[in-house]
């Protein structure tokens, strides 16, 4: 999803479905999800409460498809380590690295949108807590995979202390209790992927 830093300039131009998703997206990071009602989505995208409920049967759907997106995101993320460092999985897991450690200061005003939303959904049903369930098993596997390439002793558990630095450097700069968290996960992962 495009960042909504030029949004006022450009929602007029965008199709009322990428509108909606546009204003869903800024309105979740910024309240959260169970703070943020579909009349206020509707006026952010200037647009209709109907018109969401034409291209969302509900707002839960709607909150599904935006992870859907992000999760998109971050899988592009794998590709692109993936494609730019072909055959070398270490490289490709400091890629996935810097990938977070470059993304900590935009997470410093209202956090991870995956951690967030886990908190607002304790619902397991709930359609956008399965996205980022099944978002979450996916880059594990990943990950896994990438750390077998790499022949790495117990990728799986490799793959689990780096998931366990990726996720707690966001946790540690939304609430700001680490200083350099950048610095430090880099460091910390390079420890464990070796030279």
């Amino acid at each position: 999803m495009t960042s909504t830093a030029a949004r006022p300039g450009r929602v007029a131009k965008l199709p009322p479905r990428e509108r909606i998703l546009d204003a869903a997206e800024e309105l979740f990071q910024r309240e959260g999800i169970q703070r943020v009602g579909v009349q206020a989505i509707a006026e952010r995208a200037e647009t209709t409460k109907m018109a969401i409920y034409r291209h969302f049967e509900t707002k839960d759907a709607l909150v599904a498809e935006w992870l859907r997106i992000l999760a998109a995101e971050y899988q592009a993320a794998f590709d692109r380590v993936e494609a730019e460092h072909p055959g070398r999985p270490r490289e490709q897991i400091l890629g996935l690295a810097r990938f977070i450690a470059d993304g900590l200061p935009s997470l410093s005003y209202r956090g991870c949108p995956f951690i967030n939303s886990l908190a607002e959904l304790p619902d397991r049903s709930h359609p956008a807590r399965q996205v980022i369930e099944e978002h979450k098993s996916r880059q594990t596997r990943r990950l896994v995979g990438m750390c077998t390439e790499a022949g790495l002793p117990d990728p799986e558990q490799v793959a689990a202390q780096i998931t366990f630095v990726l996720e707690g450097a966001q946790v540690s700069t939304q609430n700001g209790s680490i200083d350099r968290a950048g610095e430090r996960l880099m460091r910390i992962v390079e420890a464990l992927v070796g030279p």
